[in-house]
C-alpha cells in the first residue's frame, strides 16, 4: 500500500538544502525518473515533481496546477515553474553539499541543476525575524488529513522570501508584533491585531472552505542575503491559494503587512508521490 514520503511530515531537521532543477529537452524522462527513485527514500531526501516530467511520460496529477503570478496592492508574487524539487535533510551541512553534488551527477543529463539554497533552523523553528513559523499547523490526524492525499501523495508550495532587515530593524518592537499579528515575546497572538496582520491574513479557519496546510519552512542564507524558503503541504493547492490571493489582497483589498520587509522570489507548485516497496510510486 502506497505510503507518504516520512519527511513530509517529520520534525524539521537541523539542516537542509534545497535543489531545484530544469528538464533538459530530447532526454530520456523515463531514466531521469528511474534514477531519481534509485536516490529518493522520502525521509533524507523529499522529492517534488514539477508538470515538465509528468507530461513527459504522459502523467496526468489531479491536482497540480501552474502556479500563478499574482499581483495586489504594490504587491506581486512570481512565478517560476521547475521540474523536479529535492529537499535534503540532514544534520551537516557539509555532507548536505556532498550528497547535493552526487545527486546532481546522478540525474544528469535528464534533469538539470537550476538552484541550491542551504537552510537551517533557527531556535526553536522560528524566521530569522525571531516568530516562531507553522504555529498554526494542525497536528496528529489532523496534519495527515491536510497534507497527504487518500493515495498518500501530497502537493507542496515552495516560495523563497528574501528579508529587508534594515526596514525590519527599523520597526519598533510593537509595530513588528503588529505586522505578525503575535507577539515575538511569548507567541500569544494578539487580540487588537490590525487586518493586515499575516496572522488575520492567513488564519486557516477563517476560509470557506476552511484553508489548513502544514509549514516546513526553515530560514536560508547566501551572503549578504537571508529570509525563509516557504514550504507548505497539502493534499490539494486550494488551500494555499486562497491564503496568497488574501495576502495580496485580491479578497478585500488590505495586503499583508509581511510585505512591508519580506517579498518572494519564487513560487512553484510540485507533485510528491507516495512510496510503494521503498520507491517511489510515480
Amino acid at each position: 500500500m502506497p505510503t507518504p514520503q516520512p519527511g513530509i511530515l517529520a520534525p524539521l531537521p537541523p539542516h537542509a538544502r534545497y535543489l531545484v532543477f530544469g528538464l533538459e529537452p530530447d532526454t530520456d524522462v523515463h531514466a531521469g525518473l528511474a534514477a531519481l527513485q534509485d536516490l529518493v527514500d522520502g525521509e533524507h531526501i523529499v522529492a517534488g515533481l514539477g508538470q515538465a516530467p509528468l507530461s513527459a511520460i504522459g502523467r496526468k496529477v489531479p491536482g497540480l496546477k501552474p502556479f500563478p503570478p499574482l499581483a495586489g496592492p504594490g504587491v506581486d508574487i512570481p512565478s517560476t515553474p521547475a521540474a523536479l524539487w529535492l529537499w535534503l535533510r540532514g544534520d551537516d551541512r557539509g555532507e548536505l553539499l556532498l550528497q547535493s553534488r552526487r545527486v546532481e551527477h546522478a540525474l544528469a543529463p535528464v534533469f538539470r541543476l537550476q538552484e541550491a539554497w542551504d537552510a537551517f533552523k533557527h531556535g526553536s523553528g522560528r524566521d530569522l525575524t525571531g516568530y516562531e513559523d507553522g504555529t498554526e499547523n494542525p497536528q496528529g490526524g489532523e496534519a495527515v488529513a491536510a497534507a497527504i492525499a487518500a493515495d498518500g501523495s501530497s502537493l507542496v508550495a515552495v516560495q523563497r522570501w528574501v528579508h529587508n532587515f534594515g526596514r525590519y530593524e527599523a520597526m519598533q518592537p510593537e509595530e513588528r508584533d503588529d505586522c505578525i499579528g503575535r507577539r515575538r515575546s511569548d507567541n500569544e497572538e494578539l487580540d487588537d491585531a490590525p487586518e493586515s496582520a499575516h496572522v488575520k491574513r492567513t488564519a486557516q479557519e477563517s476560509f470557506s472552505p476552511e484553508a489548513f496546510v502544514v509549514r516546513r519552512s526553515m530560514p536560508w542564507n547566501a551572503g549578504p542575503d537571508a529570509g525563509l524558503m516557504f514550504v507548505a503541504f497539502g493534499h490539494t493547492t486550494d488551500a494555499f491559494q486562497a491564503q496568497l490571493r488574501r495576502m495580496v489582497g485580491l479578497e478585500d483589498g488590505i495586503v499583508d503587512a509581511l510585505f512591508r520587509f519580506t517579498r518572494p522570489l519564487s513560487g512553484a507548485y510540485f507533485w510528491c508521490p507516495p512510496l510503494e516497496g521503498g520507491r517511489l510510486k510515480i
